[in-house]
């Protein structure tokens, strides 16, 4: 199946495929090749490691009909002679549980942080989830610390649920009914 490309104000956001995946794993010239953008030398953005990127190409090998409930490609349009950049990395933990529930993550590399592209990419996101029937309810895990990922979550409608998955976390969730599309 191929990737899926979602276009906000000013990003776009490309969902992996198994090949852009296992090029992110392991030929960074072929990753940007193939993303048709230039990827910063030190990528990818915080909280992502090659276990995350192996994570991600197993997943998409195992599930060829899961396109977007997995990674996405946070892109940058160049303007005039400049290049497409990646600035962030996000997505989904997998496809909607049979309770209509999916989990998102995000990141932006740090210069392109506290600029709105997080809000901005998981609006995106959420509306994409929100676009199939099945799912009810967008959740979100984060540190208490984590003081813009919080905003992020905030600003785009998510309120806190409770304790997350892991001591010391917390779980933020926004349903359906909730949901109001940005723009």
């Amino acid at each position: 199946m191929g990737f899926i490309l979602l276009r906000t104000e000013r990003l776009q956001l490309r969902s992996a495929t198994a090949e852009l995946a296992a090029a992110d794993l392991n030929n960074p010239a072929e990753f940007s090749r193939l993303l048709e953008a230039d990827v910063p030398r030190v990528w990818p953005p915080p909280l992502n490691d090659d276990n995350t990127k192996a994570f991600t190409l197993k997943y998409l090998k195992e599930n060829p009909d899961a396109a977007g409930w997995g990674t996405w490609y946070f892109l940058l349009p160049g303007r005039a002679e400049e290049r497409t950049r990646a600035i962030g990395i996000g997505g989904f933990k997998g496809k909607p549980s049979r309770e209509g529930m999916v989990e998102i993550g995000y990141s932006v590399m740090p210069d392109y942080q506290r600029l709105g592209f997080a809000s901005e990419a998981v609006a995106g996101l959420i509306g994409w989830a929100f676009s199939h029937p099945e799912v009810r309810l967008v959740t979100a895990e984060t540190l208490p610390a984590l003081e813009a990922s919080i905003r992020v979550l905030e600003n785009n409608g998510f309120h806190l649920l409770g304790r997350g998955s892991e001591e010391g976390v917390i779980r933020y969730g926004i349903d359906r009914n909730q949901f109001q599309p940005h723009g």
